[in-house]
């Protein structure tokens, strides 16, 4: 069957596009007669014999583990390709997993980094995210920094991006809303984004007021109002009432 099915000798861009073909096959072979009982087809065989199959067990986690040293440009390398962790992890020692079809990095019990394994040579990998703290010291790395080359925001956030980066200093402002980014979620900061653009009100302090707006608890009126005491006095802006009152405390003593 092997032969049949690689013969001639076949290449394919990623595993998913090999699963798919293998797919197809299948269900061509299993329209064929089964070899033992010729009235019925392979598919049909099986799906009978299903019934007196055990379960599957819990699934096996097949990976070939080793330890290496997260580089100073916070990469690690398997083969020949180099994937991104965390810039907090940098010149650490962390785990390096890898299974048939990706890569977890792991420090310690956390998991700090998962990526699609490539099966290319010499190709850098990186997780724009991972290099985020990085920028409040070098905000320039946005514009041509390797990580940030095409990366796939929000389309508000990257019309904020624009925005801003036409201006003196817009990388830095648009580096501060990446940072609360990674403190309030991606979700959050999109949603303050649209309601910016919605507004038309693109400048930084707006857009951080709105997300203020937004991770702000909502506070429940009180289960019971109060009578507060009404002024039987206007306030005016009158000192001889305050001379007044002395007087008055003066006759008291």
């Amino acid at each position: 069957m092997r032969r049949q099915l690689f013969t001639p000798k076949l290449a394919f861009e990623d595993l998913e596009s090999l699963n798919a073909w293998l797919h197809l096959q299948c269900d061509v072979l299993g329209s064929r007669r089964h070899p033992e009982h010729q009235d019925h087809t392979i598919d049909a065989v099986f799906s009978g014999e299903q019934a007196d199959l055990r379960p599957l067990g819990r699934s096996f986690d097949g990976y070939v583990e080793k330890t290496v040293r997260v580089r100073s440009t916070c990469l690690v390398q398997y083969d020949s390709n180099r994937y991104s962790v965390p810039a907090s992890f940098a010149g650490q020692r962390v785990s390096l997993r890898v299974y048939a079809s990706h890569i977890v990095v792991v420090a310690g019990r956390d998991v700090i980094a998962e990526h699609k394994r490539h099966f290319t040579r010499n190709v850098g990998y990186f997780e724009p995210w991972h290099y985020v703290p990085l920028l409040e010291r070098k905000p320039g790395s946005l514009r041509d920094g390797a990580p940030f080359v095409d990366w796939q925001l929000p389309d508000t956030m990257l019309r904020i991006k624009d925005h801003y980066m036409k201006g003196k200093g817009g990388d830095r402002e648009f580096v501060d809303l990446l940072l609360l980014a990674q403190e309030h979620g991606i979700g959050t900061i999109a949603t303050a984004c649209e309601l910016a653009v919605e507004q038309n009100t693109l400048r930084l302090p707006a857009i951080i007021n709105l997300i203020n707006q937004l991770v702000e608890p909502i506070i429940a009126p009180l289960a019971q109002s109060y009578d507060y005491p009404l002024l039987t006095m206007r306030p005016e802006a009158n000192c001889k009432r305050y001379e007044t009152l002395y007087a008055g405390q003066e006759v008291a003593v």
